[in-house]
């Protein structure tokens, strides 16, 4: 009985593990202090393909948190504002890449600024790739769906810091 329970239990976890990897659904982490600008990466997300999924956090703390500790599963892409409390998006990333369950998720910066050395500060700290937060949503739409299309990883990390 105990075999055959063990049996069990590991077709299930194979099970579960074919699940996830036949759900190609992206998910997609955002930690920004902004609310409205957390929904509205939402809408877009939802716009683009309503079965994307988005987690947030409202600092770069409560984002390590959730990430190292609170998820079932990791994310495909992690999106950093850079100016956030307790913990900013500097330090945020700079955690992420010592952490080796989730150093190789790319990690997208996502601001206000279109600093030169905002840029390349964060390209030397491990970002993956780094947008200026666009004037409308048509424009977000669009810069999400090149993220997606994963044009941006062929690109030599040009980062896409005009609006």
């Amino acid at each position: 009985m105990k075999i055959k329970l063990e049996k069990l239990s590991n077709l299930s976890k194979m099970f579960t593990s074919n699940l996830r990897q036949i759900d190609k659904t992206p998910l997609f982490f955002l930690a920004d202090d902004d609310a409205d600008d957390q929904e509205l990466f939402k809408e877009a997300l939802s716009e683009i393909d309503k079965s994307i999924r988005c987690l947030t956090a409202s600092s770069g703390e409560e984002a390590l948190n959730k990430l190292k500790t609170d998820l079932k599963q990791l994310p495909d892409y992690i999106f950093l504002d850079l100016n956030m409390p307790r913990m900013n998006g500097l330090e945020c990333l700079v955690e992420i890449k010592k952490t080796n369950t989730l150093k190789h998720i790319p990690v997208i910066i996502y601001s206000t600024s279109s600093a030169e050395k905002d840029v390349e500060e964060t390209r030397k700290l491990g970002a993956d790739y780094f947008i200026t937060k666009p004037p409308g949503f048509k424009e977000l739409c669009d810069k999400i769906k090149y993220i997606l299309s994963g044009k941006w990883t062929h690109e030599n990390s040009q980062p896409d810091y005009q609006s």
